[in-house]
């Protein structure tokens, strides 16, 4: 793997800096396809971020962005819903997690991992 260099490093700082501290959603959206994973995380914790760009966010395919989208308080309900795996034996901790906020806000589960009001 070849090093970064000074500025490399510098411009990653940089962005990092201005994806905890973009103050919407519009700042936010150059973050969705950073390529380094960890200034999506800190993007998907950004409390300024709304349920729209977090949707965004919730289809990243490393797991740790998505739990920064169930963890974070603007999420919306079908956001999470969309995070819930149906395949028992696919389910993770993004799924776990998207399920525990939801029994927190009052949804019930099935005895199938699923809420009981899914169609």
């Amino acid at each position: 793997m070849v090093k970064k260099s000074i500025e490399q490093k510098a411009a990653e700082e940089l962005r990092y800096i201005a994806a905890s501290g973009a103050a919407n959603a519009v700042e936010l959206e150059t973050f969705v396809t950073d390529p380094n994973q960890g200034i999506r995380s800190v993007a998907a914790m950004n409390l300024d971020a709304d349920a729209e760009i977090l949707d965004r966010f919730a289809n990243d395919k490393f797991w740790g962005v998505r739990m920064e989208v169930v963890r974070n308080a603007n999420v919306s309900q079908a956001t999470l819903r969309r995070l819930l795996e149906p395949d028992t034996r696919k389910r993770g901790v993004v799924h776990h997690a998207a399920r525990e906020k939801m029994e927190a806000r009052g949804v019930a589960f099935g005895v199938d991992g699923m809420p009981e009001d899914a169609v």
